[in-house]
């Protein structure tokens, strides 16, 4: 593919919920395209939140979309090579690629969690992010602060 753009792949919703953000979320938590397994270790860490969180009035999907809406950096640093010197240049994150940052680094810190279950482990990161707490929210918050830090960059843009 050297001129044209890939054609964005149409997701299917999920079964239970009928949404196509579980969708996205559930093939990027799948390991050796084992989707049926991922579908029930993210259920089943919705079902933990539900009974952990009775005493809120929202549903588990709802909790899960404001962790993730609180673990979305706006802005990352990239490297932009200036004269012979590297700059960590701010900009902002296209919508499509903020999603796919928020999910990955919930997966992947809740894959470093101990923890029982890997169920167990991704409602631990759900609660954390739903609270403004946990490994993923820190890394929003670290990326955020490199973005501030170097500011003076920023005409660097690209």
């Amino acid at each position: 593919m050297r001129k044209s753009r890939p054609k964005k792949r149409i997701l299917l919703p999920d079964p239970k919920f009928n949404d196509v953000l579980v969708t996205r979320f559930v093939n990027d938590l799948m390991i050796d395209g084992k989707k049926n397994l991922s579908f029930k270790v993210f259920y089943d860490a919705l079902e933990i939140v539900k009974t952990k969180t009775e005493k809120l009035e929202k549903s588990p999907l709802e909790i899960w979309k404001k962790a993730l809406e609180n673990i979305t950096p706006a802005v990352e640093v990239k490297s932009r090579r200036v004269g012979g010197a590297t700059f960590q240049v701010p900009t902002e994150i296209r919508p499509e690629r903020k999603v796919s940052i928020a999910i990955k680094s919930m997966i992947l810190f809740a894959r470093k969690r101990s923890g029982k279950s890997m169920a167990e482990k991704l409602s631990a990161e759900i609660l954390g992010g739903y609270n403004e707490e946990g490994g993923a929210y820190k890394k929003k918050e670290d990326t955020h602060r490199m973005a501030e830090a170097n500011r003076a960059f920023a005409h660097f843009r690209f």
